[in-house]
């Protein structure tokens, strides 16, 4: 049985006539009398009782009725359902996320609100790999990712350098300045993430130190924000680095946020997306990527869509 053959017999059991369910259908009158039939024979029972000029259901055509209608009532539920699931899908916009991009990413929520304000905005917090492979099997639209990363089957998009600061306790000699020296952290340890759970950053610091003159000294992993900066603040003095977009709003009153004096550690910031063109919804948060000043994220990907409320939270790589 197939849902064509119950639309068809539905039509005629309300139109008691052939013809005027075939003008209703839209389709030619001997393909109804053959669905009708080919569902009677897979029955083994006759539906309707005809004349040359009469229709009538059989009582078994009666009893298939109600079942049918029911049938094509559940058929325009699971539709409007798939519609409406569809609908979201088209208006909701699904971005990895990375530690630190603190104000960058309020601007860029916020000009995405005003090119597409109907537009809904899920935050996904996962690993590097995680969140790169969910761009390339669709599940997200786009994906922050910092410093270089060979990525098959993904563009990467530069967005934005995001630069270091050193985060050391407020009363430490070395933050009574507005800035600090590389060179001078020398000899407190540093607090970083696991190389393997963040290479690009923990490389970038390194390497900054080395060319500052010196190896750092590693103390004990940074975990948590609450965690490591209470320690930091509290413990034998030490330092680590937050990106300068997170420092501007992260809450640490025991600890004092100092830019470099001279070069500072930096990650470039970029946005993984599938190859072609975007869709509606991630043309917008493109442009309202470049509407901030950042790089590389046109490339025929201009356009508007519907935008945001916000759901989600931010998770570190």
């Amino acid at each position: 049985m197939e849902l064509r053959q119950v639309r068809y017999f539905v039509a005629v059991a309300e139109e008691l006539h052939f013809g005027r369910a075939a003008a209703r259908l839209h389709i030619v009158q001997p393909t109804v009398s053959q669905q009708i039939r080919r569902l009677e024979r897979e029955f083994g029972l006759e539906l309707f009782d005809r004349t040359t000029r009469t229709v009538t259901l059989t009582a078994a055509g009666q009893t298939f009725l109600t079942h049918a209608q029911a049938l094509l009532r559940a058929e325009r539920a699971a539709t409007e359902a798939m519609s409406a699931l569809q609908a979201e899908q088209e208006t909701t916009l699904r971005v990895g996320t990375t530690v630190g991009l603190g104000l960058r990413l309020d601007a860029l929520l916020t000009a995405l609100t005003e090119r597409a304000p109907q537009l809904m905005v899920e935050l996904v917090s996962a690993d590097r790999a995680t969140r790169l492979q969910q761009v390339r099997d669709g599940e997200l639209d786009a994906a922050f990712i910092r410093g270089p990363d060979h990525s098959p089957g993904l563009e990467l998009l530069p967005l934005w350098t995001d630069v270091l600061v050193a985060a050391l306790p407020a009363g430490h000699p070395l933050a009574a300045g507005q800035g600090v020296a590389l060179a001078d952290l020398a000899g407190l340890p540093l607090r970083i993430a696991p190389r393997d759970a963040h290479p690009q950053l923990v490389d970038a610091v390194v390497h900054a130190c080395r060319v500052a003159g010196f190896d750092p000294v590693m103390g004990a992993a940074f975990t948590t924000d609450q965690d490591t900066l209470a320690a930091i603040a509290a413990g034998r003095p030490s330092w680590t680095v937050y990106f300068a977009s997170q420092a501007a709003i992260q809450p640490a009153p025991r600890i004092a946020f100092r830019p470099f004096t001279g070069p500072a550690p930096a990650l470039q910031t970029n946005l993984a997306v599938r190859p072609g063109p975007p869709s509606r919804r991630l043309a917008a948060f493109l442009d309202a990527c470049n509407s901030l000043g950042t790089s590389g994220v046109t490339r025929g990907r201009a356009g508007a869509a519907p935008g945001p409320a916000v759901k989600g939270d931010l998770g570190r790589d």
